[in-house]
Formats: structure tokens, C-alpha cells, sequence
């Protein structure tokens, strides 16, 4: 039972109470975990006295155990009970003791003030790039590319070998070069080139992650030539792949592509609204969470280093040697800020739309998080800590709200697509109508024309009448009759507009990131490890002019 002790600003202060109940089923789980997990000599599995345990995993552990449980559990659950965000908190815990109640003291500060703009007008134009036919062949010839082999070739160096050379020097080494998306400079150096042949490449000026390399001079021997021998795109190329024939490969392929396509058009989306709430919201954000935020992210930075065994000072002390530790420092408090920003208005939007995570789906993601970290659901709980918990359930109510959102826009802008389109509909109706009822007034309007000018002609002399017999049988037309003016409506040459299909550069807009086909990862059979000419490097296989965002995993 949660009770809210004061509110000033956005710092506040609450106590929790938990009943004895709960604090003695607490100590029965940590006491039974122990008798089931503690070995003691001389005592069958979970038969030794607590007396005994307690001095095994020495005197404090029990209370401590039972104390971590206690906070994790009931931490989070009293913030959500008094519907608070919390940006950090201390916690006081009182005297815990079996047979009694515990409390504890928690002294925290909540998020500011945010106002959000009109986020239901936020219109969502990104849509899921279109996987046409031009796609799904260029990533067939990319599994082509990254499934072939190559043969030796008794012959010069061509544009599409594949060459090993053997770096002269003392930091020499031998490694295969694909020249086919090799640099300018090294393809042309060993383009038509034999096998032991000495050749001088002339490495230009450039910059390699933070080094800065001059130019310079490397000199190579041919110690191998080697063609590549692409498959030809038939069942049995798609049976290599373990599908049943081209056909299953090609649909299979094609619908693989769409998923991702939907995907991105998914995530396209989510950040064009997330970039409009952010855009339209108000909100003074304390120095303190930017500053907090950005501890957070740097010890991050700190750990990958630590996981790579580089150490923070050293890495420090070399971007100030670079000067770039200033803009690095700059970049990262920015960066903080966007988190903070965004976060902050994806938590109001929660809010607004009265967003609550039940008890049933935290314990559920929890749990999915725990398995997907390979571990225990109680282990991840001692990892995240309360305020870890907290932040987790603070997550989790920001991706539903924002689900919400984007299910209601998404929703509301069907429905007025379909509105104008019934309108347009009836109004083209409308329009036929009022056609066929003008073309049927202009009908009745010839007649009654024709009948007049009868009338008109019946006065005239007799003379006039055989003139215009004569005129008619001799096939001729009287001119300046007005019945002779009758309207005659052309055929109408019917025009169908293809769209094009989208070639070359154009396709690299439209194919989906990480679907199309890529180069960077083509990895033909037997191409051996990649090594660098110079500090850059040119190893790694690629198709041309393709790009990054025209892959397939």
C-alpha cells in the first residue's frame, strides 16, 4: 500500500507499507531456495536446520535476500499505484523482521511539465517501398554473387578476378583482392597483371576511423589469379539453397522482401510521428535530466570500450590528442537532449491517452526479456534493481501508447481515404446525370428546330421549293440551314499511361533498407579472410554500384 507524502514541483516523497503476510511468504521462498540450492555435509538435500544454512551462506544473506525481493516487487508497483514517472529515486528502507510488516521511505523526482500539440492532425505519408519485379531479380543475382566460386586462370588480371597478392615489407601479408569492388586505385594497378608480377599501388590521402593516413606507396606481388564462375539461376541453383525448385525460391524470396518492406514502412512511420509529437511539444527540460542522461550514455560508450579491452582514459586521452574530444562531448550532450526530448513525449502521450501496463504484461515482458537474456526472471530482477524495474515499466507504457496512437491515425486516415473516395464517387454521378440531362435538353431543342424551319420553308415560293429538290438529288447540302448544323461527337482515341517501371538509380529510392540487394556482404565461396592494402579495405566483396540499402540477410 502506497501513500504519498508530499509534492513539490516535480520532486516528491512516498512511503509503502507491506503487510506482514507478504514478508513472511518472502522469507518461506529465500529459506526454501536455500534448503533446495545449499549443499550441507551430513544432511539429505533440503533437510539441514535454517541454524545451519544461515551460517553457510552467512548471517545478513537471508534478510538481505528477502529486503531486495520486498523493494523489486513492491518499488514499481507503488509508483504505479500513485501514478508517478519517476527520473530517479533513493529509497530508505525501514527494519525488516520476520513475523512483522515492512515500510519503506522513497524520495524521488518525477518528469516535468509537457504539453503536446495536436498530434491526431499528424498526417503519415511514409509508405513501404514497393518490391517489384526489377528487386527480386537483383537479389537473385545477388545470391548468385555471394554463392559463386572461383577457378584459377591461366591468363592476365581482368576487371572481375579475384587476385591474391602478398604484401612486400615487413607488415606484409598475403590476402585475396576483389577487384570487382575493389578501390579505383587498386584495380587499376593490377588490371593486367600476371601471376609474379611486382606491382607499385600508390595508396591516395584518406581517413580510416580517427586516423588520418597520408599518402603513400605499397608494393605487392601476383601470387594468384582466379575467375568467377557465377551459377546459372536454374532449380538446381535454388536446390543448393534447400529450396524444392526456382519458382518456390523466387516466392519464398518475394515474400521475404515484402515483410521486410512492411517493416520498414512500419518503422518509417513510427519515427514520422514520433518526429511530429516531438516537434509539437512544449516542455522546460531540467539541466539535471539532460546531464543524467548523458552520465548514462557515456558509461555505456565506457563499457563497449571495456568489452573491446580498451580502457576510457586511453581512448580519452587520444581524442584530446585528435581534438576531437570537445565535439565528441558536444555530440553526446545533443544526442542526450533528442533521448530526453523524445522520450519525455512519447511518456505525455502515454498519459494523455491514459495508457496503463497490468501487472500480467510487465511479468510477461519481463519474463520474455529474462529468456531471451538466458537467464532466470528473479536474476534479472537483482540485475535491473528498482529503478532499473521502474524505468523498464516506464518503457513498456511508452511503445503501447505510442501503438495506440499510431493505430488510431492510421485508423482515421482509412476512414477519410474512404470518404473521399465516396465522394468522388457520387460526384462523378452527379456530373453523368447532369450530362445526360443536358444532352437530352439539347435533343428536344434540334427538334423543335427542325420542325420550325419545316414550317419556315413550307412559305416559301414554288420556285425555291425545286431548287432545293434539284440541290438535294444532285447530293449537295443547302448551306445557312440551321436543321443542316447537327453536333456529331468524334471517336475518342483512348490513351492508357503506363508508369515506368523504376530502373536504375531510381530503384535504390524506392527498394527497402536491408532488403534489396547489397553488396557489402556478398561473400563468395572460398574468397578468404580480407585484408587491407594501406589501412583500407579491399577485401570486401561488393556488386558495383549497389549500396548498403539494397540487401538481403
Amino acid at each position: 500500500m502506497a501513500e504519498l507524502i508530499s509534492r513539490e514541483g516535480n520532486k516528491v516523497q512516498f512511503r509503502v507499507a507491506v503487510p506482514t503476510a507478504e514478508v513472511n511468504r518472502a522469507f518461506e521462498q529465500v529459506w526454501a531456495g536455500l534448503a533446495r540450492d545449499v549443499r550441507v555435509p551430513g544432511f539429505r538435500p533440503g533437510k539441514a536446520p535454517r541454524k545451519v544454512l544461515e551460517n553457510r551462506v552467512g548471517k545478513g544473506y537471508v534478510e538481505n535476500e528477502v529486503r531486495d525481493r520486498l523493494l523489486q516487487s513492491h518499488y514499481p508497483q507503488a509508483a504505479r499505484e500513485l501514478g508517478l514517472n519517476l527520473v530517479d529515486a533513493q529509497i530508505d528502507p525501514g527494519t525488516l523482521a520476520s513475523g512483522q510488516g515492512f515500510d519503506f521511505t522513497v524520495n524521488g523526482e518525477t518528469y516535468p511539465e509537457v504539453t503536446l500539440g495536436d498530434w491526431r492532425s499528424i498526417r503519415l505519408t511514409a509508405a513501404s517501398p514497393e518490391i517489384t519485379d526489377e528487386v527480386l531479380d537483383r537479389t537473385l543475382a545477388d545470391l548468385q554473387e555471394r554463392n559463386a566460386t572461383f577457378q584459377t586462370a591461366e591468363r592476365p588480371i581482368e576487371a572481375s578476378d579475384q587476385v591474391t597478392i602478398e604484401e612486400l615489407g615487413e607488415e606484409g601479408g598475403t590476402y585475396p583482392v576483389y577487384l570487382d569492388v575493389a578501390e579505383p586505385h587498386v584495380r587499376d594497378a593490377l588490371i593486367g597483371k600476371s601471376v609474379g608480377d611486382e606491382v607499385e599501388i600508390t595508396v591516395p590521402a584518406h581517413q580510416h576511423g580517427d586516423h588520418e593516413h597520408p599518402e603513400h606507396t605499397v608494393r605487392v606481388r601476383v601470387q594468384g589469379v582466379q575467375t568467377k564462375q557465377l551459377q546459372p539461376l536454374d532449380d538446381d541453383f535454388a536446390r543448393s539453397l534447400n529450396f524444392e525448385g526456382l519458382e518456390r525460391l523466387r516466392t519464398d524470396l518475394r515474400a521475404e522482401l515484402e515483410r521486410r518492406a512492411r517493416q520498414e514502412g512500419d518503422a518509417a512511420r513510427r519515427e514520422e510521428f514520433v518526429g511530429g509529437l516531438v516537434e509539437g511539444m512544449q516542455v522546460e527540460i531540467p539541466r539535471a535530466l539532460i546531464d543524467r542522461r548523458r552520465e548514462a550514455m557515456l558509461e555505456e560508450i565506457q563499457d563497449d570500450l571495456g568489452r573491446q579491452g580498451v580502457k576510457w582514459a586511453e581512448y580519452e586521452t587520444f581524442m584530446q590528442e585528435q581534438g576531437k574530444l570537445d565535439e565528441f562531448m558536444g555530440d553526446l550532450a545533443k544526442n542526450a537532449e533528442a533521448r530526453v526530448r523524445r522520450d519525455l513525449a512519447l511518456e505525455q502521450l502515454a498519459e494523455d491517452l491514459k495508457v496503463q501496463v497490468t501487472q500480467a504484461e510487465f511479468d510477461a515482458s519481463l519474463a520474455a526479456l529474462a529468456q531471451s537474456n538466458g537467464m532466470p526472471v528473479q536474476q534479472l530482477r537483482g540485475q535491473l534493481g528498482p529503478n532499473g524495474l521502474n524505468g523498464y515499466l516506464v518503457s513498456l507504457t511508452r511503445e503501447k501508447g505510442l501503438q495506440q496512437a499510431l493505430t488510431g491515425l492510421a485508423s482515421a486516415q482509412a476512414q477519410t481515404a474512404t470518404t473521399a473516395n465516396e465522394g468522388a464517387r457520387a460526384g462523378e454521378a452527379t456530373a453523368q446525370q447532369a450530362g445526360d440531362e443536358q444532352g437530352a435538353e439539347q435533343t428536344e431543342a434540334g427538334q423543335e428546330g427542325a420542325q420550325a424551319e419545316a414550317s419556315a420553308t413550307s412559305g416559301t415560293d414554288t420556285d425555291a421549293d425545286q431548287e432545293g429538290v434539284q440541290a438535294e438529288s444532285a447530293g449537295q447540302t443547302t448551306e445557312g440551314s440551321a436543321s443542316g448544323d447537327v453536333p456529331q461527337i468524334g471517336a475518342q482515341e483512348m490513351v492508357t499511361e503506363r508508369a515506368d517501371d523504376v530502373q536504375g538509380g531510381e530503384q535504390e529510392d524506392t527498394a527497402p533498407t536491408a532488403v534489396t540487394t547489397a553488396s557489402e556482404e556478398q561473400t563468395p565461396v572460398a574468397q578468404g579472410d580480407t585484408q587491407a592494402i594501406g589501412g583500407e579495405q579491399v577485401g570486401e566483396p561488393q556488386t558495383g554500384e549497389q549500396t548498403q540499402e539494397q540487401r538481403t540477410e
